[in-house]
């Protein structure tokens, strides 16, 4: 193992594909030269080439247009979004084209392809440059949608990600970009579609993604040591695919689910999950599901106002205990 930051897991990943896969290539606004707005690339260029490794100019459209051909055309290529909420420029094509290609052509053109974006709040950047967005690319079909929450899910789920045959929209929380943690050594690649169990517990499931998790295991600890309830902890790393076996077998043993996410409170993929639960495991529920989110309003970029609003651990803490009551 190896301490890594989750910025640096990022190039780890890239570069563990791209000396791997001579079709990989990566492009996007600042990524070469400059490194990344968020230091997530420094040194690719520098080992791989201006071919492969390749700056743009200001163009969403244009970067995911680019993308799209290359895939179509046999490369294997990874885009940068520098901020998630710039989708909405170029949705079109992700929704529209790359999304319904592969199926519209009989498996004739393929998009084997990554975006990569900065995804969430946390960081002071306000309305335009804070959003989770998460469940527009949720309900997509086929679009893949990833977003880890550790340095070595960063590593292992980029790398699955720029292998896996279908298009996979990659969402990296920005506020975490700074944390540390251990990551595998050499080749790692973390499967699709598999959920992780952080922390095992008998009295009530916690469900968190990305940055939520942090908040979720914190919470978890307090639920122990100050009410006596012991919590699970699942880090849902995919949304799609989604691990409804691991959420089904937790919610069965505990009985209870609350879900934690960012996303504002409005269709958020805790929703969904929360349908799932009550439409499969209904009988096997001793209280109703309880969603932590955001709510629906832009962030705001003050810091007071935007830790108030966004989901934190204390948060948690309240809503399992009453759900407990």
């Amino acid at each position: 193992m190896a301490q890594m930051s989750y910025r640096e897991a990022v190039k780890a990943a890239i570069a563990q594909e791209m000396r791997r896969d001579e079709s990989v290539v990566f492009i996007g606004e600042d990524i070469a030269a400059p490194g990344g707005v968020f230091k997530t690339t420094e040194g690719l260029q520098a080992e791989f080439g201006e071919l492969r490794v390749r700056d743009t100019p200001i163009s969403e459209q244009a970067i995911i247009g680019a993308v799209a051909g290359a895939a179509m055309t046999g490369l294997r290529p990874i885009a940068e979004i520098m901020f998630s909420d710039f989708f909405a420029v170029c949705w079109d094509i992700v929704a529209n084209q790359i999304a319904k290609t592969r199926y519209m052509t009989d498996g004739q053109c393929s998009f084997p392809l990554v975006i990569r974006s900065a995804n969430g709040g946390g960081s002071r950047f306000g309305a335009q440059h804070s959003q989770s967005v998460e469940n527009w690319a949720m309900m997509i079909p086929g679009l893949k949608v990833v977003a880890p929450s550790s340095p070595a899910d960063v590593k292992g789920l980029l790398a699955a990600a720029i292998r896996d045959p279908d298009p996979v929209l990659f969402f990296e929380q920005k506020s975490l970009y700074g944390t540390k943690g251990d990551v595998p050594e050499g080749e790692h690649v973390v499967p699709l579609g598999k959920a992780n169990v952080l922390r095992e517990g008998s009295d009530v499931t916690i469900v968190a993604l990305a940055a939520m998790v942090r908040h979720a295991m914190k919470a978890a600890d307090t639920l122990q040591a100050e009410h006596g309830i012991s919590a699970e902890v699942i880090d849902v790393r995919s949304l799609v695919p989604l691990d409804t076996t691991t959420i089904f077998e937790s919610v069965s043993k505990t009985a209870r689910l609350v879900t934690v996410e960012e996303n504002p409170r409005l269709c958020g993929w805790g929703a969904e999950i929360s349908s799932i639960v009550a439409e499969e495991l209904f009988w096997d529920l001793e209280g109703p599901i309880v969603r932590v989110t955001t709510p629906h309003i832009p962030l705001p970029s003050a810091d007071a106002l935007e830790d108030a609003v966004l989901p934190s651990a204390s948060k948690v803490v309240d809503a399992v205990v009453k759900l407990a009551d």
